[in-house]
């Protein structure tokens, strides 16, 4: 983890700037996940400088907003004006919680950023409760369009710590083989393709004899 601390330490203060290109795509996710969040604690990982949390705030009834970059959770602490947001830095491949503590976890954009992203779905699945959702966009790079290869090669040249290229339907296919049941998905349009997941918890199976 890091090579991602590192890389989003040196960026936190021009990340917002550089995610203001995606406003349009972001105000459809924030619609897509109000819904589900409404009136449920809500735990955020690598949640950058908070833009989804302070978005969908009003509709939960508490979020945790959490990131592995010390730098990312200052910017985020930054003009945040409820008493419903918890910020703190965190580990999403270790996490302090109890297990099956939060109706539902959001990792927006950071499967595809972290070395092994299915040790990181199965501690959401610990700490996220039997009946409780999680919420997956992530940019989903192998479905660029030429232009968006160029762009993505040139940040990986800048630093940018890209571990897995999906497409669209590999991302949902790699959920599914984690044991996730995938209820409803969509593809936004922004600077690169951005697929929206939300998944059911994978059933627990019981050890016979």
């Amino acid at each position: 983890m890091k090579e991602y601390e590192n890389f989003w330490d040196k960026n936190a203060k021009r990340y917002d700037r550089f995610m203001r290109k995606d406003r349009a795509a972001y105000e459809k996710l924030y619609e897509l996940i109000r819904p589900v969040v409404k009136a449920r604690t809500v735990l955020e990982l690598a949640a950058g400088t908070g833009l989804i949390a302070k978005n969908i705030v009003r509709s939960a009834s508490h979020i945790e907003v959490t990131d592995a970059s010390e730098e990312m959770i200052a910017e985020a602490k930054r003009n945040n004006r409820s008493a419903k947001l918890h910020f703190s830095v965190r580990d999403m491949f270790c996490l302090p919680y109890a297990d099956k503590s939060f109706d539902v976890v959001i990792v927006s954009n950071a499967l595809h950023v972290v070395p092994q992203p299915e040790k990181a779905l199965a501690e959401i699945r610990r700490v996220l409760k039997d009946d409780g959702v999680l919420i997956a966009p992530t940019f989903t790079h192998a479905g660029n369009s030429f232009s968006g290869k160029v762009r993505a090669f040139f940040m990986k040249l800048a630093g940018f710590p890209l571990h897995s290229r999906w497409t669209s339907e590999e991302y949902l296919c790699f959920l599914r083989q984690n044991g996730w049941t995938v209820r409803k998905s969509a593809v936004l349009k922004a600077s690169f393709r951005l697929t929206y997941a939300e998944c059911v918890k994978p059933a627990v199976k019981e050890k016979v004899g």
